[in-house]
């Protein structure tokens, strides 16, 4: 079983920053795709960010400018870097990394922002 492991998530106000992480298991070959999903209640989970095997990016409008996700060299950690958060981004960030067409999921880290 692959565990992905999220972390820096936490409570900020509007306008503050965070740094998500998110850590894979390095015995993971051939890893195409990683991507950082957002759950809110109520609402359909939202692709964030993602990065490819090349590192090619992606984001979504409501972040985009705002949000950098990056990968470590060659190994399987990702990072989102999150700016001038607002009440709208808050929610469980969910880590997601697609291995040989197989989808692997993370518990999530909850990014709160208050107004």
């Amino acid at each position: 079983q692959v565990q992905l492991v999220e972390s820096g998530g936490g409570l900020v106000r509007s306008g503050e920053s965070l740094r998500l992480s998110c850590v894979a298991p390095g015995s993971l070959l051939s890893v195409q795709s990683m991507r950082w999903y957002r759950d809110t209640p109520g609402k359909q989970r939202v692709m964030v960010a993602s990065i490819s095997a090349r590192g090619s990016t992606n984001y979504a409008d409501s972040v985009r400018g705002r949000f950098t996700i990056s990968r470590d060299g060659i190994g399987n950690t990702m990072h989102l870097r999150m700016d001038t958060l607002t009440p709208d981004d808050t929610g469980l960030y969910v880590c997601n990394v697609v291995v040989l067409g197989a989808s692997y999921w993370g518990q999530g880290t909850r990014v709160t922002v208050s107004s």
